[in-house]
């Protein structure tokens, strides 16, 4: 199996820090319409060769795109005539297919993986996915073309191609191989070219429900003791709900929530030692995730204001403490502005590696001043 990058020492770019790599999860959980959708290409013999898989990260769209490769690789070609198969009601395959095995090892040959690969020096991850890169990808085309089959790449994620990268990829797509199929991982899809997404078919994810996020989770090895608040502080991403899972998340946005409750006189000792969790050597994880956490308080409470509809619970008292500070359209206008400005605060602030915990402190102190001002 082609892949990058070239260093086997280096984390894989396609990974969720804390979670399984997508080609060693088998279970996808709430994303029934788009397998069902490619399934129906599939069985119809209208089989496009790029395939745009978007949403939210931690949806799983990258477990998709691996199990569509796999299907792919182990399914017979012959699927016409008088004594074909009945059409394929589920993309699974074995654990012990051949194909299978060699997908988990990375060494099935006629797979493809795009990511980012390795600087010059060996010793680090590209920002982005180089136009080298691509050129290997057409490469390996070329070379496995007289093995004759089918053959997949997977691009994952899309979003990180440079500008070159990118129109060295449009061009495969605009005059793609005989045989191939190309599997385009974005969560950002507005981002990449409109040639590009005009040449590959759809497939959309959607956050998913907290029942099914429970499921995913379980299988992933973590258990969540609030399914309903870990889908609505995550987005109903799995990834995303790794990650504050991992950091203690719901209680960091249950004691954020209650340190709110103290608004328009803000408990001030509490919010200093809130910030000073945030300081320290390991401490940066928190801090991003609290940062995030705020953006997220602020979003929900500007969103029930100009909807005049409170969002589930996803911290005890979030609910009543929403409704009493965002009212109305104008309170929503005052919470998405503040959002807007404290969000470009903070990343100026790390930029220029300022005190997280006198960062903290400073946005804490703004929401104080603005509930004043919005204080019915």
């Amino acid at each position: 199996m082609a892949k990058s990058p070239d260093s086997d020492h280096l984390p894989e770019p396609d990974r969720a820090e804390g979670a399984p790599h997508p080609r060693d999860t088998r279970l996808l959980l709430g994303q029934d319409r788009a397998e069902a959708a490619f399934l129906d290409a599939y069985a119809s013999g209208r089989l496009h060769h790029g395939w745009l898989l978007t949403g939210p990260k931690g949806v799983g769209k990258a477990t998709l795109a691996w199990r569509i490769a796999r299907f792919l690789l182990a399914t017979p070609d012959d699927q016409g005539g008088f004594f074909a198969p009945a059409p394929p009601r589920s993309l699974d395959i074995p654990e012990d297919d051949p194909v299978a095995r060699r997908i988990r090892a990375l060494s099935e040959p006629r797979l493809f993986l795009l990511r980012r690969g390795a600087n010059d020096k060996g010793d680090a991850l590209t920002r982005e996915i180089t136009v080298g890169e691509v050129r290997k990808m057409k490469s390996f085309f070329a070379l496995s073309a007289a093995d004759g089959g089918r053959r997949v790449a997977i691009i994952d994620a899309a979003d990180e191609l440079n500008t070159a990268a990118a129109n060295a990829l449009l061009k495969l797509l605009e005059e793609p191989p005989e045989g191939v199929t190309m599997l385009l991982v974005s969560h950002q899809p507005a981002r990449l070219l409109p040639t590009i997404r005009s040449r590959c078919r759809v497939l959309a994810l959607h956050p998913l429900t907290p029942a099914d996020m429970a499921s995913a989770l379980s299988a992933a090895g973590a258990e969540v003791h609030d399914p309903q608040a870990m889908a609505q502080l995550s987005g109903g991403s799995v990834g995303a709900a790794m990650r504050i899972e991992g950091l203690d998340g719901l209680a960091l946005y249950a004691r954020l929530v209650e340190l709110f409750a103290t608004l328009p006189r803000l408990d001030r000792p509490r919010a200093a030692q809130l910030a000073e969790t945030t300081a320290g050597k390991g401490a940066e994880g928190r801090f991003d995730l609290l940062l995030e956490l705020t953006d997220l308080f602020l979003a929900r409470a500007a969103r029930a204001g100009a909807t005049g509809q409170v969002p589930p619970e996803a911290a005890p008292g979030e609910s009543a403490l929403i409704a009493r500070l965002s009212p109305d359209p104008q309170a929503a206008r005052l919470w998405a502005d503040l959002a807007q400005t404290l969000g470009l605060r903070a990343r100026r602030g790390r930029a220029v590696n300022l005190d997280p915990a006198a960062l903290v402190l400073d946005m804490l102190l703004r929401i104080d001043a603005a509930a004043r001002g919005a204080r019915p």
